[in-house]
């Protein structure tokens, strides 16, 4: 198939990129490079520099070629600054959006998968997460992501756009061949702040609390290697062709580590100090998020294959210790 990458220069992005490529599909990326990087491109693909946010280059993006679907993965992601300005999230993330939505109607092109969020669920009622699991962020960027997900729905019925939603956990690791290479330009997640810690780039760590209700009392998230994120991106696309079914899924692995735990391994994988200092709590950010991927293992027989914490961190300290 002939598929669009928007944000495919970006680290999810680009992995996204490479596995549908490794599969043998024709892959453009369409990015601005605000956050993305062009070491993250590969020969064997296209590349086109144009914003969402500005209606003409999509036009133009679509008069130029005929695309099987588009994969969407050019939000903006940070939690704590969609509570300081939420009018950036509104133009990029809800916006650009529709803007890609309308020229994706326009140019006829009804196949789309979407990089959601775990934030779309707030603070768990019970873990782990499942699809039906009530939802209710609580940041900014959890809402637009959301709100997002309410729009496909509409688009799916009043003009046929047929969509996977995928609500990234903790997506984290490289590439483990050693082919995707270009550094995050925004780091805010945290294993590329504790590599840059590792490497000298940051003189601390900065552990948001450590009074959370956890076993160590600080926040438990569910790390998902980026390669097993991809693979899913690509199985989806191929089952919104074969099938015409939109569908919703949680990507984790149900396994959960704390911030505190994931710092100790890191520090025994890199050899590296890591200093590290308690602050106080970001907002937005629940306690513990741990998802269920038991419904994308049951439709799509998707399952994990690089997402134990070691590989996970071996595969990115590979490529910040260069």
């Amino acid at each position: 198939m002939n598929v669009l990458v928007v944000g495919g220069a970006g680290y999810i992005g680009s992995h996204v990129a490479l596995e549908f490529m490794d599969r043998g599909h024709q892959v453009t990326v369409f990015d601005n490079l605000s956050s993305g990087t062009k070491e993250n491109l590969f020969e064997n693909g296209k590349f086109v520099l144009g914003d969402i946010c500005n209606p003409d280059d999509l036009k133009s993006l679509f008069a130029t070629e005929k695309f099987d679907g588009v994969i969407h993965l050019a939000a903006i992601k940070h939690v704590g600054l969609s509570m300081t300005n939420p009018q950036l999230y509104s133009t990029n993330n809800i916006t650009g959006t529709l803007n890609l939505l309308n020229a994706m109607c326009e140019a006829k092109v009804d196949n789309f998968v979407f990089s959601s969020s775990a934030s779309i669920f707030g603070e768990p009622q019970y873990l782990p997460i499942d699809e039906h699991h009530p939802k209710d962020p609580q940041s900014y960027y959890g809402f637009t992501k959301l709100e997002i997900e309410r729009f496909l729905g509409w688009y799916d019925k009043l003009k046929g756009i047929k969509y996977a939603s995928l609500r990234y956990f903790n997506a984290s690791g490289y590439d483990t061949k050693g082919r995707v290479t270009g550094l995050e330009t925004i780091t805010t997640n945290l294993l590329p702040v504790v590599m840059e810690v590792a490497v000298g780039k940051r003189d601390h760590l900065d552990v948001y609390g450590d009074d959370y209700d956890t076993p160590d009392g600080s926040c438990i998230r569910d790390y998902i290697h980026v390669t097993d994120l991809a693979d899913a991106h690509v199985t989806s696309m191929e089952k919104l062709l074969a099938d015409k079914s939109s569908m919703c899924f949680n990507m984790g692995t149900a396994n959960g580590m704390s911030v505190l735990e994931m710092l100790k391994l890191s520090r025994e994988i890199t050899g590296c100090e890591i200093p590290a200092k308690i602050v106080s709590r970001r907002p937005g950010d629940p306690s513990n998020l741990v998802a269920s991927s038991e419904n994308i293992t049951k439709i799509l027989g998707w399952k994990p294959q690089f997402s134990d914490v070691k590989t996970i961190i071996e595969s990115t300290w590979n490529v910040y210790n260069i």
